[in-house]
């Protein structure tokens, strides 16, 4: 998957969809308020997770990213979603980039996070939102603890919090139509593990679940 995603022309097809179509939605028509913006990892291995109420929100973050570096950020979606059919999945795959993610437990016996691991120790950044679908706009979920469990596999990378508000307005879950709403972005410290996973989603919850103003 990651070389499919990695070839030439599909490289150049990703960057001209980021340039000449999200980052003029993202900055023009819903314009974002970034917070903490240098604190967003440069480099891999790492891992963003964030808040997740619409589908806006991963080309948000992905419209924050260097082109120079888009390749190597890969947001972890939903395979039951987003590979749900050919097209949608060729779209997701190859433009996008994502990572799909069995949101059931496989009854193969396959690993889960064998993929997101893998990435990780090839220098990606993967995105995660680990609320795991789409809430109540505006409204925070519970997060899932499968972050800490990437965390705990890959020691070295950080997790990066970020708290995001407005795109539950601007498109909601259910929502065809786009509304231009103002999008406030606060990025957080990168949070390392520390072997307690309670006290890595307590850490991220903090972040994750209500505004920053000073961030």
């Amino acid at each position: 998957m990651s070389t499919i995603q990695h070839s030439e022309p599909l490289r150049w097809a990703q960057l001209l969809f980021f340039a000449l179509l999200v980052r003029p939605l993202v900055w023009l028509v819903l314009g974002v308020n970034l917070r903490g913006g240098k604190r967003l990892p440069a480099r891999g291995p790492a891992i963003v997770a964030a808040n997740h109420n619409s589908h806006l929100d991963a080309l948000v973050l992905m419209a924050l990213c260097p082109l120079g570096r888009l390749h190597r950020l890969r947001p972890v979606a939903a395979a039951d979603y987003f590979i749900k059919n050919r097209l949608l999945a060729w779209f997701a795959l190859r433009i996008i980039g994502i990572l799909p993610l069995e949101r059931q437990a496989p009854s193969n016996g396959r690993d889960p996070l064998a993929g997101l691991q893998r990435a990780l120790e090839g220098g990606d950044i993967l995105l995660i939102f680990p609320e795991g679908t789409r809430g109540e706009p505006e409204a925070p979920g519970r997060l899932r603890p499968g972050v800490t469990h990437l965390a705990r596999r890959v020691p070295a990378a950080p997790v990066v919090p970020v708290h995001m508000e407005g795109l539950g307005k601007a498109l909601p879950r259910g929502e065809a139509l786009l509304v231009p709403f103002i999008c406030d972005i606060w990025v957080g410290q990168p949070v390392f593990w520390q072997g307690d996973k309670e006290s890595m989603m307590q850490d991220l919850e903090t972040w994750l679940c209500r505004p920053h103003p000073e961030g």
